[in-house]
């Protein structure tokens, strides 16, 4: 069993910053992939950033040159840097990945519970 915990969120002027992190702990041989996602009052849950064990990242348009996403492997840790941030980012952030438990386990996906980021303007 994996458990995906995020912290960094809270209430911030436009045009400031928030760090989130994600700490994967429990079963845990390697992180395949992780991603970032938000979900705002009546609207459906979006891709924010993903990254691979590799290092290959994605972005939505829409936080393209303000959001870079980034990991501590040795730490099994996830991190979202969220730079001049507007309105319409305010959301409850949601992280994800891909875990294998061992070198012979199936790759299986988590969900972490989410932490709120406003924006006020």
């Amino acid at each position: 069993q994996v458990q995906l915990v995020e912290s960094g969120g809270g209430l911030v002027q436009a045009g400031g910053s928030l760090r989130l992190s994600c700490a994967a702990s429990g079963s845990i041989f390697r992180i395949n992939a992780m991603g970032w996602y938000r979900q705002a009052p009546g609207k459906q849950r979006e891709l924010v950033a993903a990254i691979t064990s590799g290092g290959s990242t994605d972005y939505a348009d829409s936080v393209k040159g303000r959001f870079t996403i980034s990991a501590d492997n040795a730490k099994n840790t996830g991190y979202l840097q969220m730079n001049n941030l507007k309105p319409e980012d305010t959301a409850v952030y949601y992280c994800n990945a891909g875990v294998y438990a061992s070198a012979w386990h199936e790759l299986k996906t988590y969900w972490g519970q989410g932490t709120q980021v406003t924006v006020s303007s």
